[in-house]
């Protein structure tokens, strides 16, 4: 069993991360900090943990931290909290530049540590098994995938997204779209780009191997335009992802209690880990700039 601490008071960290953790059989969930006070004293009051106004603090009474903070800043906490010695269960994406995300995964190394992102779907079951079978299957010459989602409709959880608002659906919602063809096409080597209208991003990608997938990303879309498909391609016809029925909540312990197992293992690689992280991180960093410069990027792996 290891003691963790939350860094987040958000909806995502209150609804999935806290709830995920609050009697987990492999984890005690210690304690909550978040950059407002009061909304980590009324999280923690919540789930009948301790709130900590000094994130130090939480890192020394804890053995790993899950995190679910913007981007931005949660790849320096990250750093921090492996350079305690914490091992790491962080959200998607990991960071919103490949330094930062470098930074990461070199204070994770270093120590010797574990940490996994948790983007959601790869630890729903029903997601992972289709994508086995697809691996398995080969012969796959490309795929297509649509992910609209309407954040900022009245009434959204994520309407109030300050960093969603900015970067919308490249670093929202690719990190997801990267889960369900990367795992099947292999990892991606080009990456072709532009944007349009409603921060809206069309990709195109080729991997390893040959293939090339399309991935059409926003969350500024209206409730009707919203979809959620990846359809992949091959000879034996198009093969699309199931219809996803495993709750957040559910996901997230198993993500815990995949990170828990790795530790007990002395486990510091997993192809769901921060360097696979890294890795989508790069994709969507390339992404930009290939829609800024008209250009197609080429990419290297860490």
């Amino acid at each position: 069993m290891l003691r963790f601490g939350l860094l987040g008071t958000g909806y995502w960290a209150a609804e999935t991360q806290a709830a995920g953790l609050h009697g987990h059989p492999d984890a005690e969930f210690v304690g909550v900090w978040g950059r407002n006070p009061d909304k980590a004293k009324a999280l923690a009051d919540r789930y009948g943990v301790a709130a900590y106004s000094d994130v130090d603090a939480l890192l020394v009474d804890v053995d790993a931290v899950a995190v679910a903070l913007p981007p931005d800043v949660q790849a320096g906490l990250a750093v921090r909290a492996a350079r305690a010695g914490r091992h790491l269960l962080l959200d998607k994406p990991v960071a919103l530049s490949v330094a930062d995300a470098d930074a990461v995964v070199g204070a994770l190394d270093a120590g010797g540590l574990s940490g996994l992102v948790f983007t959601t779907n790869r630890y729903r079951p029903e997601f992972a098994d289709f994508l086995a079978a697809a691996a398995a299957e080969g012969g796959w010459y490309g795929s297509r995938t649509t992910l609209y989602g309407a954040n900022f409709v009245p009434g959204s959880p994520y309407a109030d997204s300050p960093w969603r608002e900015e970067h919308g659906g490249l670093w929202d919602v690719g990190p997801h779209a990267l889960a369900s063809i990367v795992p099947v096409l292999g990892p991606v080597v080009d990456v072709a780009a532009m944007e349009a209208p409603a921060k809206t991003y069309h990709l195109l990608l080729r991997h390893e191997g040959g293939a090339v997938s399309t991935v059409h990303l926003s969350i500024h879309q209206a409730p009707e335009a919203v979809t959620w498909e990846t359809v992949l391609l091959g000879p034996a016809g198009p093969r699309t992802l199931p219809t996803l029925t495993t709750d957040k909540v559910d996901a997230f312990r198993a993500a815990v209690a995949r990170l828990v197992a790795n530790v007990a293992a002395g486990v510091t690689r997993d192809p769901l880990d921060v360097h696979a992280g890294r890795d989508a991180v790069a994709v969507l960093a390339a992404a930009e700039t290939a829609a800024t410069e008209g250009r197609t990027v080429a990419l290297t792996r860490s």
